[in-house]
C-alpha cells in the first residue's frame, strides 16, 4: 500500500485547520508536489487507487493519475476521511495552540474527542479498517504482490502507520507525514512492514511486481495467500535484489 498524503493547500499555507470544510484545494505549491509525487509513483503498477472524498485528497490523485497509460479503479472511501475536528475546523492553528486541549492533542492523543466532533481513537479505528479492507480486496483479486494508492490526510496517515508500527495512538505524533509524501506499507501473513515513512524523493519502481513474482488472483473458495513476513537476519539484500521475495 502507498499512502500519499494530499500536497499542500491553502489552508495549509494559511495556517488554518481545514478538517472537512469544503472548498479547500491546493495551492501552486500542493499541485507541484503532487506532480512530483506521481512521477515516483509512474514506474508502479496500480491495482486500485483509494482516495478520502475530501476535494484535496481527490485534486491530489487526479494528478497522480494524469497520463498513466493504465488507469486503476478509483474508490472514493469515507473511512479514510480527514479527522471530524468539529468546532477547531476552520480556526487558525495559533489560536488552538492556546487551548487545554491542545496539550492532551499532543501527549496522549487517546483520549481526545474534539468539540463537536470525533475522537482520535474513532479516527484511527476507521482508517486502519479501511486500509486493511482494500489491502485484502486486492490481494485476493489481484495476488500478493499487487500494490495500491490511497491518497489521505496527515492526522490520518499517522495513525494508519502507527498500527502498522505496533505503536500506541499516544505515540503517533513522533511520526510526520507532511504534504504529498509517500509511505509504504505491506500487510504480511504475519504482521505488517513499514517499507517507508514521509519520503519525499526517490524511485518507487522497486515496488513493482516482477517476473514470477506477480502471482495469479485468489481462486474462489480458498483463502488469499500472503507474502510471508519473516524478518531477514541480518537486514538483508535489498528492494534491487529480493524484497519481492521475502
Amino acid at each position: 500500500m502507498i499512502l500519499v498524503r494530499h500536497g499542500r493547500t491553502t489552508a495549509n499555507a494559511s495556517g488554518t485547520l481545514a478538517g472537512r470544510l469544503p472548498g479547500v484545494k491546493l495551492d501552486e505549491r500542493g499541485v507541484e508536489q503532487a506532480s512530483r509525487a506521481a512521477e515516483r509513483i509512474a514506474p508502479v503498477p496500480l491495482a486500485l487507487a483509494v482516495t478520502s472524498p475530501m476535494e484535496r485528497c481527490q485534486q491530489t490523485l487526479s494528478v497522480i493519475l494524469e497520463g498513466r497509460p493504465e488507469q486503476p479503479a478509483v474508490v472514493v472511501e469515507d473511512g479514510v476521511s480527514e479527522c471530524d475536528y468539529g468546532e477547531w475546523q476552520g480556526e487558525k492553528l495559533s489560536t488552538l495552540a492556546r487551548r487545554k486541549l491542545w496539550k492532551t492533542v499532543q501527549a496522549q492523543p487517546s483520549a481526545v474527542t474534539f468539540p463537536g466532533g470525533e475522537s482520535m481513537q474513532a479516527m484511527q479505528a476507521r482508517g486502519v479498517e479501511a486500509v486493511r479492507r482494500h489491502d485484502a480486496a486486492v490481494t485476493a483479486a489481484h495476488g500478493d504482490s499487487a500494490v495500491w494508492l490511497c491518497v489521505s490526510h496527515g492526522d490520518l496517515i499517522k495513525a494508519i502507520l502507527a498500527d502498522a508500527l505496533g505503536m500506541h495512538l499516544d505515540l503517533f505524533q513522533r511520526l510526520h507525514v507532511d504534504p504529498a509524501s509517500i509511505s509504504v506499507v505491506r500487510y504480511g501473513e504475519g504482521r505488517p512492514s513499514v517499507l517507508a515513512t514521509n519520503t519525499h524523493a526517490g524511485d518507487l519502481s522497486w515496488l513493482a511486481p516482477q517476473g514470477s513474482s506477480k502471482r495469479a488472483p485468489a481462486k474462489k473458495g480458498r483463502k488469499p495467500s500472503r507474502r510471508r513476513n519473516d524478518a531477514v537476519v541480518g537486514g538483508g539484500s535489498g528492494p534491487a535484489e529480493g524484497l519481492d521475495k521475502v
